[in-house]
């Protein structure tokens, strides 16, 4: 018996160092089969077999789990889980913008089948061809262009003026509970004045030269940057803010390096707002005593019933519009690939 037991713990002992040598768990063979042990644990082998795929499920079951979750919020909320652009299925970013142009072509197709067998009459709606003249004739003589660029000069100082006006009392008011008592009644209540009814004050006061429709836009353009600002800076996580403190920022350098870049999607967007509401704002400012820009060339052209002028004017600020809300698309990404 003793030396069954010696040759068995010599057998064992051999095991365990050529099972070290390899960097795996091994097991003793004993002479029955009731002796087969784990080499490390001790264990029969049919137990430390039963842990270990107790302990595989165990690993198992949060990834499960994790699927089981995304499965039901996908079925909840009715849409498929979202798929990454490199992932097989995924619609590729070409068709997307692509997607973007059917609505253009399918009411310019609508348009030309109006204008050519619909028997719509030219001075209820002229045909494409007949504004393309009219702009191609503006443009010979020079008014085109500069109508043009009187109004994106306005509302690109419009813009920067309104911004930098919502951004400060946004900052203000989402950052302070004394100025948010203080000034956000006031400022809902301006809000909620229209565009045209500051066109007489405006006049009153500034005249009618640039300064009154520049001053008409930075109003439009204010409001969204603030609201978007103020509302963002209320949900800035604190313990950003806290970590920031740890480094020694305080007040305005807080701000700078930690709030506002925690709120730089909300601003872009609120920006993106803005600038439409410049160009709406625009027209307002321009439609009234106004002697260039392209609001100008509506009201001049409803007085002489140049309906094909009235069309130009609007496909330009569209064009105008949704080339500007590009350019700062493309700046939101730059500056968001910067911030991360």
């Amino acid at each position: 018996m003793s030396d069954n037991l010696s040759s068995r713990e010599a057998d064992a002992r051999q095991v365990v160092r050529s099972g070290a040598t390899r960097g795996s768990g091994t097991v003793v063979a004993g002479a029955r089969r009731g002796d087969v042990t784990h080499a490390v644990t001790g264990t029969p082998l049919e137990e430390a077999r039963v842990a270990s795929d107790a302990h595989r499920a165990s690993s198992s079951r949060p990834q499960e789990a994790r699927a089981a979750e995304n499965g039901r919020r996908a079925s909840s909320s009715g849409s498929p889980a979202p798929r990454r652009p490199g992932t097989p299925g995924a619609t590729p970013p070409r068709r997307l913008a692509l997607l973007g142009v059917l609505l253009p072509a399918a009411v310019l197709a609508a348009w030309v089948l109006a204008t050519t067998v619909g028997g719509v009459p030219s001075y209820r709606l002229p045909s494409p061809a007949d504004v393309a003249r009219a702009g191609v004739d503006l443009a010979a003589t020079g008014q085109l262009g500069l109508y043009v660029a009187i109004s994106v000069q306005r509302v690109l100082i419009g813009f920067v003026v309104g911004s930098v006006i919502g951004l400060v009392v946004g900052a203000v008011v989402g950052l302070s509970r004394v100025g948010e008592a203080l000034l956000a009644p006031s400022i809902a209540a301006v809000r909620a004045v229209p565009s045209l009814a500051w066109v007489p004050l405006l006049i009153l006061y500034l005249g009618i030269g640039e300064d009154s429709k520049v001053t008409l836009i930075a109003i439009g353009a204010a409001f969204p940057v603030f609201t978007t600002v103020a509302g963002s800076l209320r949900h800035v996580d604190p313990q950003l803010v806290e970590a920031g403190r740890a480094y020694g920022l305080r007040r305005v350098s807080l701000f700078t390096r930690v709030q506002l870049p925690a709120v730089l999607p909300s601003l872009v967007s609120g920006l993106r707002l803005a600038l439409a509401q410049a160009w709406l704002f625009l027209v307002a400012a321009e439609l009234i005593a106004s002697s260039m820009g392209l609001g100008f060339l509506l009201t001049e052209s409803q007085s002489n019933g140049r309906v094909d002028r009235i069309f130009l004017a609007i496909v330009l600020l569209a064009l105008l519009g949704t080339l500007s809300d590009t350019v700062l698309n493309v700046v939101q990404r730059v500056a968001l690939r910067r911030w991360r």
